[in-house]
């Protein structure tokens, strides 16, 4: 239960250093954040799912590239859902994937270092 309330902490967190970082990829607040982190998930989970499976040639032939798009989409329905979270365009969200998806890597194992140092 704590390393699920963690991640999603981290995801919030990481979509605030987005929206400083992406022009167009705006977070108002914290609060905003942490239910952008859950529709984000809950996206994934349902239609980027069903949209990485139907597409999986295509990415086979991109070499995992066009997975960034659908992440993209992913991030851009999600930001339908949520008031305070918006993507104006799809550049802002195709680069906002990118950078996600690195601030995410790097705060988790920042936080997986961390956690490994505390029980040592």
């Amino acid at each position: 239960m704590m390393h699920m309330l963690l991640n999603w902490l981290l995801s919030a967190v990481s979509l605030m250093i987005v929206a400083h970082v992406i022009r167009g990829f705006d977070v108002t607040s914290f609060g905003t954040a942490l239910i952008a982190a859950v529709v984000i998930g809950l996206v994934n989970a349902t239609l980027g799912l069903f949209f990485k499976i139907v597409t999986f040639p295509l990415t086979i032939v991109t070499l995992g590239i066009f997975w960034i798009i659908i992440n993209a989409l992913m991030l851009k329905i999600a930001a339908a859902f949520v008031p305070g979270f918006t993507i104006q365009g799809f550049l802002p969200a195709f680069f906002g994937a990118i950078v996600l998806s690195l601030v995410n890597i790097v705060l988790k194992a920042l936080a997986g270092s961390a956690r490994t140092s505390r029980e040592a």
